[in-house]
């Protein structure tokens, strides 16, 4: 599909981690990617290494769960790429805290940005994909969407409910040639992994690797997976926008 143009594809998350890796791979595939995140001045730097091959990535700057801002920035990515045929919603928070004492501002910051940004982005993109009955949408959730993990209750309510969103949307939408699915990796080999472990090292005194091992053993994962394994998985599934075809039937759940 290389040299092709396949249409716009909006990604989430796109300044780093599993939303740059599936950007790059979008752009190989023929897409123009518009690159959202929070922060433009990082936006355009993540946009300028991954442009390439005659295709176009576009910063924009908005938060997921800001419905006015969210459908500025598609507007923009619109009018600049052209309608949306692929939706990634790869942003996301992750933060540990024991149950009691409840973090109630942990729990709402976390599901407005894992669920409710997701929800907003989804349906902000859903006019151009339902009106050429084309198009999907690939949500990044996690293995904790599918079991429950120790010391991360609002992130692992917040996957599952992604995971329950995807299944619902791909309901909704079908028959009109949109589909849905969620992929679940294991814990990755980012920033946000290596928050998770510096954490463990301050609280127990124990190694990088031994609190690698740690997170690890809570999901019986044998190594950290990369963001590029993730977005191999995604791409998979973004076959159903290509026309090309794919093996996976809507409001698949794809684990890593």
């Amino acid at each position: 599909m290389g040299g092709e143009q396949n249409g716009c594809a909006v990604v989430t998350g796109g300044a780093g981690g599993v939303g740059q890796a599936v950007a790059r791979r979008l752009v190989a595939a023929g897409y123009d990617v518009a690159l959202a995140g929070r922060h433009r001045e990082t936006l355009e730097g993540a946009a300028r290494e991954i442009e390439k091959g005659g295709r176009r990535v576009v910063p924009v700057a908005f938060d997921v769960a800001d419905r006015a801002a969210v459908e500025r920035g598609v507007r923009e990515a619109r009018a600049a790429l052209g309608p949306v045929r692929v939706v990634v919603n790869a942003a996301g928070i992750a933060e540990s805290s024991a149950v009691l004492p409840p973090d109630d501002a942990l729990f709402d910051r976390t599901l407005a940005t894992n669920v409710r940004g997701p929800w907003v982005v989804t349906t902000a993109c859903l006019p151009d994909m339902v009106a050429a009955r084309r198009g999907v949408v690939v949500n990044v959730a996690s293995t904790a969407g599918l079991r429950g993990f120790k010391y991360v209750a609002a992130y692992v309510a917040s996957k599952h409910a992604l995971v329950g969103l995807t299944r619902a949307l791909a309901e909704d939408l079908r028959g009109k040639g949109v589909a849905v699915h969620a992929v679940c990796p294991g814990f990755l080999d980012t920033p946000m992994t290596e928050r998770t472990v510096a954490k463990i090292m301050a609280a127990t005194g124990r190694t990088r690797e031994q609190a690698i091992a740690d997170v690890l053993a809570t999901d019986r994962q044998p190594r950290l997976l990369t963001p590029d394994e993730v977005a191999a998985a995604v791409m998979a599934l973004v076959a159903d926008a290509s026309g090309t075809g794919s093996p996976f039937r809507t409001g698949s759940i794809v684990e890593l």
